[in-house]
């Protein structure tokens, strides 16, 4: 319990630091967003009456300071163009953002550690360069290629899956399933390369050690070996690169939704970043910050559970 509140508090200076940086950023940006948003034909007056209805007039420390105030009680501000609250935004966009992060790790995690696994076993073989050859294809192929690619074979020539949108759960699990399985197949041949290289490696390095020369001459059948002994014990580094994926897929998140036309988080930042809208891009990137810092969190905790000799 200790260890737990000594990560979370580390958090929060992690969290101060991407603020002020978000916000550092976000200023130095060119383009000034009340003029996008008073038009091309905007007189310079009307220009300064929206900025000072904005508060962009103010110096920069005071918007700083108010703007992390507001985050701090909860407020994340309210888009510039639309008016709405940046936290109701977010929350009519998250659905079709979380489900396909998670069918994305099922899937992903699902094929590669196995693929790993076996290539390990069988290093050197045919099947090991095949699934090595596979995983740095898709961990070195840019995510919108891969989507394309998918969409045109199973989509716009097979007919089995659609070219893009989205189906809310509301509306049926198998039709919002079969909505996003091109995308999350899209995400998931990234992160599959990343696991499958890192799983292979820790595999590779436990089959080497004594205990499985061991286990292999009391006469243990390979499954029973590759599962109980091997994987076990490679299962630190694979929980690793796992949680450091994440960064990855949130990235990935953004171009893929765009590509198949999703009205997720990704589609949101993207359209947010084309008006110069800040406060959404301070509210979606402070949502992702704190995400991947409660993936680490869950990563460190993991380690405990996979290695009772690991202690903090």
């Amino acid at each position: 319990m200790a260890y737990v509140l000594r990560r979370l508090l580390a958090v929060v200076p992690v969290l101060g630091f991407v603020a002020v940086f978000v916000f550092a950023l976000l200023q130095l940006t060119p383009g000034d967003p009340a003029a996008v948003l008073a038009g091309d034909y905007a007189t310079p007056e009307q220009i300064a009456a929206i900025r000072t209805q904005l508060g962009l007039d103010r110096p920069v420390l005071e918007q700083f300071f108010g703007w992390l105030g507001r985050v701090l009680s909860g407020d994340l501000g309210a888009s510039i163009f639309s008016g709405q609250p940046v936290s109701r935004l977010i929350a009519q966009r998250i659905e079709p953002t979380l489900l396909l992060a998670m069918l994305t790790i099922v899937i992903a995690v699902a094929s590669a550690i196995p693929l790993g696994a076996i290539a390990a076993y069988r290093a050197g073989s045919w099947l090991d360069r095949s699934v090595m050859g596979l995983a740095v294809a898709g961990y070195s192929t840019p995510v919108f290629v891969v989507g394309y690619l998918l969409v045109y074979l199973f989509a716009m020539q097979l007919g089995w899956f659609p070219t893009q949108g989205y189906v809310p759960l509301a509306e049926g699990l198998l039709p919002c399933l079969r909505s996003l399985c091109l995308p999350a197949i899209t995400l998931a041949f990234l992160y599959m390369g990343l696991i499958a290289r890192v799983t292979r490696a820790g595999v590779l390095e436990v089959l080497s050690e004594d205990y499985i020369r061991t286990a292999r001459a009391k006469g243990l059948k390979r499954p029973q070996v590759l599962l109980r002994h091997a994987l076990k014990n490679a299962a630190v580094p694979i929980l690793t690169v796992v949680g450091i994926g994440i960064a990855a897929l949130l990235g990935g998140v953004v171009v893929t939704e765009t590509v198949f036309n999703i009205p997720g988080l990704g589609r949101l930042a993207a359209d947010a970043i084309s008006r110069r809208d800040y406060p959404i891009v301070q509210g979606l990137i402070l949502l992702f910050a704190a995400t991947y810092a409660a993936i680490n969190l869950l990563v460190d905790l993991g380690y405990l559970l996979f290695d009772p000799r690991i202690r903090y």
